[in-house]
């Protein structure tokens, strides 16, 4: 079954950012909740700005020589007018322990600080009062200045805090928001974006790799130390599945070779026992039968062979030379057959990278089954090009629903003139594997053609 390639909603980057996105709109709309709840259904802002600007004035309030208060410094001095200007709306005044008034801000009429006992306290925090109906806040902070202690002082009204959180501030901590919110998104996107792809990229490295691996590369290992440590568990569990998979593949192929080589010599004996009877029907059979199983086994011992990379020594080989070396062995066969075999080329034939002999025993299993389909009378022609080498037969060919099963193991056509092992085109294939080609069969008319490609499938 081959591997399915997961569609974009099931992509894990996809649902990192997914998430991402879901977590800065969940984060702007609580911000925006609780900047709204926090506006509009409490006095928290009011008695914060108070305290803070209270906080201010205390610390930038500036002494004379005799220790006592006579302003604040230049950058709260530059702010004065606003007192001068809203004298009836924000007040300051500076006390000291006994609770006089050493000094205040100018103050307009109706201007008053409360004088109750419960809101003329002298301790630091922040306190509400009634100015001529006109909700004020107010906030007290302490200094200690060579040994004595002043109160700081200073009230706001509340129209006047809400004219400026509401026409001032909100508008633009409400930009801020949306600023900020959008800076995330775009901004930390991209560079969410750029990191999974740098993340994810040893995994698709691994994911290759692992899709490159075959029976003829079970050596290859995914690498480990490239992919991120939450995926390392699972690749070092996929390479220990590999080296099991090698293990067992490994000790297939040794018992069939060994299987292979251990037949031989009794069968051997066996034929040689048989030859040694009278003649007759029973003893043709036998010697039938017995070649039969011999070629079963020397096949068998050729697939073994093929299937094993360290069994191949490449190098530049002219598949014309090889060409003419499989047809002159074949050609007693042939005769025999009354087919006639013929070797052609298609002009400059470039020198191949090959293993002579595997590429010998490719060429020649080709041509005994051509041989085998091929009515008397008719041709077998190897034709060798730049890149491709084909066989053609002129038989009944194979059925279009066959075409697929050619290649199969011990799968045989119903037109040979022996009883075949069923394992020449397979060995042809795995041959063709080792060398990176392409072999493929063509239905022709009449006849079927196999062509060796020295380029590899386009969904090798």
């Amino acid at each position: 079954m081959r591997y399915a390639r997961p569609t974009w909603l099931n992509s894990l980057g996809f649902k990192v950012l997914l998430a991402y996105v879901a977590g800065v709109v969940l984060s702007t709309a609580l911000l925006l909740a609780a900047f709204y709840l926090i506006t509009t259904k409490s006095d928290i802002l009011p008695r914060t700005d108070v305290a803070q600007r209270t906080e201010e004035l205390a610390e930038a309030l500036r002494f004379d020589s005799a220790g006592r208060p006579v302003g604040f410094l230049d950058s709260e001095d530059s702010h004065r007018w606003t007192y001068d200007s809203l004298r009836r709306e924000i007040a300051y005044r500076v006390l000291d322990a006994a609770g006089n008034v050493v000094l205040a801000s100018a103050t307009g009429p109706g201007t008053a600080w409360p004088s109750t006992p419960a809101t003329r306290r002298l301790a630091s925090g922040s306190f509400t009062f009634d100015l001529a109906g006109v909700p004020m806040y107010g906030s007290t902070a302490a200094v200690e200045h060579e040994g004595r202690r002043w109160f700081v002082q200073f009230a706001a009204s509340e129209r006047v805090i809400e004219l400026f959180q509401t026409v001032f501030a909100l508008p633009f901590m409400g930009a801020g928001i949306v600023l900020f919110s959008l800076v995330m998104l775009f901004v930390f996107g991209a560079c969410a974006l750029i990191t999974l792809r740098y993340t994810l990229k040893p995994l698709r490295e691994v994911s290759e790799s692992a899709a490159a691996i075959s029976p003829r590369a079970l050596h290859a290992r995914l690498r480990v130390n490239a992919v991120p440590a939450e995926v390392a568990p699972l690749v070092d569990s996929f390479n220990r599945v590999l080296e099991r998979l090698e293990q067992g593949y490994r000790v297939q192929q040794g018992f069939l070779a060994t299987a292979a080589h251990e037949l031989k010599t009794p069968l051997a004996l066996i034929r040689a026992q048989i030859e040694l009877t009278d003649t007759g029907g029973e003893r043709d059979s036998l010697l039938s039968d017995i070649q039969h199983m011999t070629r079963q086994v020397q096949q068998l011992l050729l697939l073994a062979e093929a299937s094993e990379e360290q069994n191949y020594i490449f190098a530049r080989v002219d598949p014309r030379d090889v060409g003419a070396e499989a047809v002159a062995y074949l050609r007693r066969m042939a005769d025999a057959a009354n087919v006639r075999l013929t070797l052609r080329d298609d002009g400059t034939v470039a020198p191949w990278r090959a293993d002579p002999a595997t590429l010998f025993t490719l060429l020649k299993n080709l041509l005994e089954n051509a041989i085998q389909h091929a009515p008397e009378g008719t041709e077998v022609c190897v034709t060798v090009g730049a890149e491709a080498l084909t066989v053609r037969d002129s038989g009944p060919g194979v059925a279009p629903e066959q075409m697929a099963r050619m290649f199969e193991r011990f799968w045989r056509g119903a037109h040979r003139r022996d009883h075949g092992a069923g394992l020449g085109l397979s060995i042809c294939q795995e041959i063709a594997r080792a060398h990176g080609w392409t072999l493929a069969a063509q239905r022709m008319e009449p006849g079927l053609l196999f062509r060796l490609t020295t380029r590899p499938a386009p969904d090798a």
